[in-house]
């Protein structure tokens, strides 16, 4: 391939595709190449790094303005919450992956893992579906459906603080293993009511969070909207914060 600017560093012209392949596996890459590479040769030309940007641009998803816009807005709000509740380092931003987007974050492992940190863990879950409440005044069914889903991310978190992580304020030494999962919560309408509460109380500071910084809410979500796909460090120099 021959079409690599020369005053760059191999790192800095690997770093715009290293960022458009962000969600796929390797043999995700390895076909897509495969593929660019037997394009070129029946067109008799060499293969490009524009030739394989084009390709994981292509498959992206479709999306319309108006969702591409709101995805932009809900990944944002995850990506702020995780980085100004300082539990972890953004590392990307994505629109068009994952069903509709992605936010990849290293989560720092050197803090202490109280019940303060549980409820910023559970607001950083939730600020995707709080940014869309501030901004369209609604949300996407996206937040929730399946069990990796945002709202089971932090439900499940709210269900382990009332059932096993001896944060319950009513029996906080009973442990009671989550083996039936959330069946627990249409089982026991007291335990439901006390994870709702955490979930209410998770919701509040993702909301004064965004609230705050929302003119940094928008600048963000706007730049994503346009490029689809954006560093950690982006992000970080757009909240003014060191990298």
């Amino acid at each position: 391939m021959s079409d690599i600017n020369p005053g760059l560093s191999p790192q800095s012209a690997l770093q715009p595709l290293a960022l458009q392949a962000l969600g796929r596996t390797g043999a995700d890459i390895e076909r897509l190449v495969r593929e660019v590479r037997q394009r070129a040769r029946r067109e008799k030309r060499e293969m490009t790094w524009a030739d394989i940007e084009q390709a994981l641009g292509d498959q992206r998803m479709v999306m319309s303005a108006d969702l591409r816009w709101r995805a932009s807005v809900h990944e944002t709000g995850h990506a702020i919450a995780w980085t100004l509740l300082r539990i972890g380092e953004v590392e990307s931003i994505t629109i068009g992956i994952q069903d509709i987007g992605q936010v990849m974050v290293l989560r720092f492992t050197h803090l202490a893992q109280t019940e303060n940190w549980l409820a910023r863990t559970m607001a950083a879950a939730l600020a995707g579906r709080v940014a869309e409440q501030i901004v369209f005044g609604e949300v996407l069914a996206g937040s929730g459906g399946g069990e990796d889903s945002d709202l089971a991310k932090a439900t499940g978190i709210a269900l382990g603080a009332e059932t096993s992580l001896g944060f319950a304020e009513h029996q906080p030494l009973l442990y009671r293993p989550a083996t039936r999962g959330f069946d627990m919560l249409t089982l026991d309408r007291e335990l439901a009511d006390r994870v709702n509460a955490r979930l209410l109380n998770a919701e509040t500071m993702a909301r004064r969070l965004l609230e705050e910084h929302r003119l940094k809410l928008m600048e963000i979500a706007t730049g994503l909207n346009q490029v689809g796909v954006m560093s950690g460090d982006e992000m970080r120099r757009l909240l003014e914060m060191e990298s």
